[in-house]
């Protein structure tokens, strides 16, 4: 392994070092399902409803995806030693009503990882739409609102999103490769690379688990057995330092260090954008991608409105993670079911019902 000094004089080469004329090519991240693999989704879709199973009861072997399973190794490839970044495109979302897409998304996912909870409230699968939140608010959550929202990391291994309905305009997805940017700071603001490995301080943002303060410590970038890792949410660390006034001050070093990540993100030679088509599954090693989403216009009929759903998954060939990421994904080892936010009652949820603020 190399030493911390060495690292942060080197730039990280491989496949996650990228930027946006790399993606401009959606072969570089899509890949089309066949026939006969949706053939195999929808059947598995079939089979769980004919056995009357409900999605909290599904397992593997109830949602069986003989001719799709063959996938699920690339898949976990592409995300760790790839580019991040993987689409599943041509599952005919229009074809189901939301109840069975639902329903589909979460089979998936049991043969993609294990989804770990979303918010305090034990959310597993969650819903992507406009429920009035705040983004600026002590607890407002983006993906309940239809603002923009800047680059930024989820808190698990992967993130994963299904389209099923788009908004009428807007709502671009935006991904950046963090390790590009990690390069980029250490050719041009190699006095800001040290800030950035050290630890700042975050907001739970309310979701801390009972007993817990509603802060911890956290560096944006870590390395670990080789493995480079970055977790980034600026309104986190702003809010820690805004909301608690024990705290001290971000220094005038971790301020410009945290704004110098955000200006990369923002430029358009770091960043591609991609459309998303009802059906999409998109995937993202939030270790080495941040992503970004444009503001967007709902139509006005409910049932046309954007809607998405998402889940956080932990995957078997995870990355072993720093010791300083310890706070928020507890058990750092490889494959480890890990991140997330632990319900406070126990108890999971299929849905989202309604804006935490």
């Amino acid at each position: 392994m190399r030493s911390l000094e060495t690292s942060m004089k080197d730039a990280y080469h491989g496949n996650s070092n990228w930027t946006s004329d790399t993606m401009a090519d959606p072969l570089e991240w899509v890949i089309r399902l066949s026939g006969h693999q949706i053939a195999a989704v929808d059947h598995a879709l079939r089979s769980a409803q004919k056995a009357g199973v409900e999605i909290q009861d599904i397992t593997k072997e109830s949602f069986p995806l003989q001719g799709f399973d063959a996938l699920v190794p690339e898949v976990h490839d592409r995300l760790e030693n790839g580019r991040g970044v993987v689409v599943l495109r041509g599952l005919p979302a229009l074809k189901y009503n939301k109840d069975e897409l639902r329903l589909m998304y979460w089979g998936l996912g049991l043969h993609l990882g294990t989804a770990v909870s979303q918010s305090s409230k034990g959310d597993l699968l969650g819903d992507v739409m406009n429920f009035g939140s705040d983004v600026n608010s002590a607890t407002g959550r983006g993906y309940m609102s239809r603002q923009g929202l800047g680059f930024h990391t989820d808190s698990a291994d992967v993130v994963t999103l299904m389209v099923l309905r788009t908004a009428k305009s807007g709502g671009v997805s935006m991904i950046c490769s963090s390790v590009a940017i990690r390069n980029e700071i250490a050719r041009t603001r190699s006095d800001l690379l040290d800030v950035l490995y050290q630890p700042f301080y975050w907001s739970w943002k309310g979701q801390e688990a009972s007993g817990e303060l509603p802060y911890y410590q956290q560096p944006i970038y870590s390395e670990y057995a080789g493995k480079f890792s970055s977790r980034y949410i600026r309104p986190h660390i702003l809010a820690a330092h805004e909301n608690f006034k024990e705290l001290p001050p971000l220094s005038e070093a971790q301020r410009e260090a945290i704004s110098v990540v955000q200006a990369h993100a923002n430029d358009p030679r770091f960043h591609f954008g991609m459309l998303f088509e009802p059906g999409d599954i998109q995937l993202l090693n939030n270790h080495v991608t941040y992503h970004a989403r444009t503001g967007f216009v709902d139509f006005d009929e409910p049932d046309r409105k954007r809607h998405l759903l998402r889940m956080w998954l932990s995957v078997p060939n995870s990355r072993e993670l720093s010791p300083q990421m310890g706070a928020l994904y507890r058990d750092r080892s490889v494959g480890a079911v890990r991140g997330g936010f632990p319900s406070r009652t126990g108890t999971h949820s299929f849905e989202t019902v309604a804006a935490q603020d």
